[in-house]
């Protein structure tokens, strides 16, 4: 995200019929996080977890397979919005990639963002807290090649102590991260109060 920006909120408004959107929330910018051992080694401090796969090419992701949780989503490409913010998915399908991360399947940490819920109708990623360490996620990339990972960690944050370093630091190996909203939705401030985040490794 932006260099210039300590913050890149990643928010979206309510339906104009009245439902409520969603909001991924405040995520502190990759540039702002150092890179840090806890960032690089955190898939490899798990039982069982190997990050030993070489890193692909660069590759435009175009679509995000998750079977346990039924997913089988185009992805929109997210840059920066005129105000700093990263952008969102126009509307509560499809997913969207961040393009100022590495591609999926790249060394280091791509990043997918999808709504929980829009206009009071289940998201994209509305099951994404049911994923389990062991499952399976495939992005299929522009170059007809797929990058398949592994969950590692499914994780849930307050919004204002998102892990800036786990989510955006500096990787010695593929990684990915997915992220949603979660927790209560607080009507005074219109979004969740928490973000959903899916660590996994390249296979």
């Amino acid at each position: 995200m932006g260099a210039a920006l300590a913050f890149v909120a990643v928010t979206s408004t309510a339906s104009s019929s009245g439902s409520r959107g969603d909001q991924a929330g405040p995520v502190p910018a990759p540039s702002e996080a150092a890179p840090s051992e806890a960032a690089a080694t955190s898939e490899a401090r798990l039982p069982g977890v190997s990050v030993s796969a070489s890193s692909m090419t660069a590759s435009t992701p175009i679509r995000l397979q998750i079977p346990r949780i039924g997913v089988d989503s185009d992805l929109a490409s997210l840059g920066l919005a005129d105000d700093g913010t990263m952008e969102v998915p126009a509307e509560g399908f499809p997913a969207g990639w961040y393009t100022g991360a590495p591609t999926p399947g790249e060394l280091g940490p791509a990043v997918i963002v999808g709504h929980v819920d829009w206009g009071g109708a289940p998201g994209v990623f509305a099951d994404l807290p049911d994923l389990e360490q062991g499952d399976e996620v495939t992005v299929l990339r522009a170059d007809g090649t797929k990058a398949v990972f592994r969950v590692t960690l499914v994780e849930q944050f307050p919004k204002d102590r998102f892990p800036t370093d786990a989510v955006y630091g500096d990787l010695d190996h593929p990684g990915l991260r997915l992220i949603t909203c979660g927790g209560s939705f607080d009507r005074q401030a219109s979004h969740y109060v928490d973000n959903i985040v899916v660590f996994a490794v390249l296979l």
